[in-house]
């Protein structure tokens, strides 16, 4: 049933508990010997039952229009300060639109939505703590075990493949070429796959270093992470982000979202094109990664993808929001939106 149609039933009750009040109150005022006498009284050469009836239904119905659409109007006014409170936007309560009836959820709409920013802010600080803490405890660990990584494959497998290159060289121009021409031709791919296995170990070697930021700004980190990865892959890879600060926590954040979305893209979409955007507006940071893939079933993906969850869970703990649309072999967009948050004496400066 339309809202519209509610109300007028609505109108026609009020209408008809009218006809029966103003029936009764005639009755009682002007004493009657039968009902019939209701008919045979008029009011304007009209009977007075009918008379009354209609006025009554018609002013019901007024009355009933026009309440359901102040009601109306009102709730759309709270719907309004819910859908802002959503989006992280502070509600648009001005003193001239918050009615009375509804001036105290005017006042807990207000009350909720600096309570949220509070809680936003506090994560915010919380997730900058722990960030610096754990990068400041974990920087040495990842460092000194990278570089005995990188040590003992230098020490082991790259000595290892350098020895054999040596001896297949070695065997290669020691070997008669009127030999087994076929045999020759084996020798000089492994000789060959050798070197290119080796290329493979230095490239591997030069690019060890750990996921986090390590003391890079995150638009840093971003154009470092994305130019190396259109080194080694073919894909079409386009970026656009802003210089502005932001706090270390909100930074590794976005960035851990970052790299689990790109890893996603490579690993699963099959995209021939990427493209990453950070900019700041109205206060706030807006990330998004969008890749032309093959796409997925967001509502399935998000059951079981352990990726999707940590990165919903990145957003939440620093007061932001993600959202994922992503359509079958036409690709997905990622866009996480995260409130620049300050104290007051930052915002006066």
């Amino acid at each position: 049933m339309t809202t519209a149609m509610r109300q007028i039933l609505w109108g026609l009750t009020l209408g008809i508990i009218l006809f029966i009040a103003v029936t009764l109150s005639f009755v009682l005022v002007f004493p009657i010997a039968k009902l019939s006498d209701l008919w045979n009284r008029e009011l304007m050469d009209i009977p007075f039952i009918i008379f009354t009836f209609s006025i009554s239904v018609v002013l019901g119905v007024a009355f009933g229009m026009a309440s359901g659409t102040y009601w109306r109007k009102q709730f759309r006014t709270v719907d309004n300060w819910l859908f802002q409170l959503e989006e992280g936007q502070d509600p648009e309560i001005e003193l001239n639109q918050a009615y009375a009836e509804i001036s105290s959820i005017s006042k807990r709409v207000s009350k909720l939505y600096k309570q949220i920013s509070e809680k936003a802010m506090l994560s915010q600080r919380l997730a900058t703590e722990k960030a610096e803490e754990q990068e400041s405890r974990i920087q040495e660990i990842i460092s000194q075990e990278r570089n005995r990584l990188a040590r003992e494959l230098h020490d082991s497998v790259s000595q290892q493949l350098f020895a054999a290159s040596m001896l297949m060289s070695a065997i290669n121009e020691t070997k008669v070429p009127s030999e087994n021409e076929r045999e020759t031709k084996q020798l000089k791919m492994v000789e060959e796959m050798i070197h290119q296995s080796q290329l493979e170990m230095r490239a591997l070697l030069l690019h060890l270093r750990p996921v986090a930021l390590k003391g890079k700004s995150l638009q840093e980190g971003i154009e470092e992470l994305l130019i190396e990865l259109r080194q080694k892959v073919t894909m079409n890879i386009k970026w656009k982000v802003e210089p502005f600060p932001l706090d270390k926590g909100v930074e590794d954040h976005l960035f851990r979202i970052l790299q689990e979305s790109v890893s996603n893209t490579l690993r699963h979409g099959k995209a021939e094109e990427l493209e990453v955007l950070l900019i700041k507006r109205d206060d706030k940071v807006i990330m998004r990664v969008v890749d032309d893939g093959i796409g997925f079933n967001v509502e399935e993906a998000k059951a079981g993808s352990y990726g999707l969850q940590n990165m919903h869970e990145r957003a939440g703990e620093i007061g932001g929001t993600l959202k994922i649309v992503s359509v079958e072999n036409k690709g997905t967009r990622l866009e996480v939106k995260v409130p620049i948050l300050m104290v007051a004496g930052e915002k006066n400066d």
